[in-house]
């Protein structure tokens, strides 16, 4: 099944601090998939924020890349969708989902699920200001007591969205229990347009099992790439040829590894990709051999040349036969 003009079913989730430059090269390297950016504030964008414009520019990017837009004031967003597309976006999001309180305080993401008429005028302006396509991604609805998923949803079609993007928690749920593949399925039975389903895809079973239930045209990955960027192109490639993937051998893990930190340093430079390798450490050795004690060793390490010793002599200091479930 193909979506709209993208190659894949499958959509990497924008997750803040997660999808930058590095993550996506790194993603689109072991397979196919569709990348998508973290979010870009639109008030930044707007003025032209020096490190802003850098988080929004994927012109030299090899691959498309959907970028992500959140904002709540409708007047900023027809200037920032101009500047990302000027910037090389090959398709707009537009952030209607985000739980956190910073962005739902300043009347953003899950926020606008309260206020449709906004939400609509905000969909509006920017179908109106680039002929990129423009899709938005939303919740269930704010909390258990208002599900709303379904009339938002029939809004972003009639506002002129070229699909949407619906995880099945509420924002009160933020990524707590289950997904609701139900009212993704009820969305997907009123909308002429796309839907991509998203919540609890965590594997190649799951992401059949979510477009079998919802009959959804793709589906987005999210904390399940974290630590395991590979799985978006395993996905992909099952979803085409209903090949399951093998297990992701400990050399395999460190040599992506080894790659995603490399791509950090080059593009932050050693202050900060030193820092923000920290976390992804932890993510790619959850779940092996000594993982503990390696996580706090490496938090302590002050240099590359220390970090990239470390990486080695853990991966290589594993039990060969052990291997990560893909």
């Amino acid at each position: 099944m193909k979506i709209l003009d993208f190659d894949s079913q499958v959509f990497l989730a924008p997750m803040a601090g997660i999808t930058d430059r590095p993550f996506r090269a790194l993603t689109a390297s072991l397979g196919g998939g569709n990348i998508v950016s973290e979010m870009v504030a639109i008030n930044a964008l707007e003025r032209k924020n020096p490190k802003t414009c850098r988080i929004a520019d994927v012109r030299d990017e090899p691959y498309p890349v959907t970028v992500q837009l959140v904002g709540g004031e409708p007047l900023l967003f027809a200037e920032a969708a101009k500047l990302a597309a000027d910037l090389g976006a090959y398709s707009l999001d537009i952030n209607m989902g985000c739980p956190v309180k910073k962005i739902v305080n300043n009347h953003s993401g899950s926020a606008l699920m309260k206020d449709m008429p906004t939400a609509a005028k905000i969909i509006e302006t920017v179908v109106k200001a680039t002929p990129l396509k423009v899709s938005v991604k939303f919740r269930k609805g704010w909390d258990h007591e208002h599900v709303n998923a379904v009339e938002f949803a029939k809004m972003c079609e009639q506002s002129g969205a070229s699909y949407v993007t619906v995880h099945g928690r509420t924002r009160s749920d933020f990524y707590a229990g289950k997904a609701d593949w139900d009212i993704i399925a009820e969305v997907k039975s009123v909308l002429k347009i796309p839907v991509v389903a998203n919540g609890d895809v965590v594997d190649c079973k799951s992401a059949a099992e979510i477009l079998a239930y919802t009959q959804a045209d793709g589906l987005m990955i999210g904390r399940a790439a974290l630590g395991a960027p590979w799985i978006i192109g395993q996905v992909d490639n099952y979803l085409k040829t209903g090949q399951l993937p093998e297990k992701m051998s400990v050399n395999c893990i460190k040599q992506v590894l080894l790659k995603h930190i490399q791509g950090l340093l080059e593009y932050y430079g050693e202050k900060t990709a030193l820092p923000l390798s920290r976390k992804y450490v932890c993510w790619y050795c959850k779940g092996l051999h000594d993982a503990k004690r390696f996580r706090e060793t490496y938090t302590k390490i002050n240099d590359f040349d220390a970090a990239f010793k470390a990486i080695e002599d853990y991966f290589n200091n594993i039990p060969s036969d052990e291997s990560k479930e893909s």
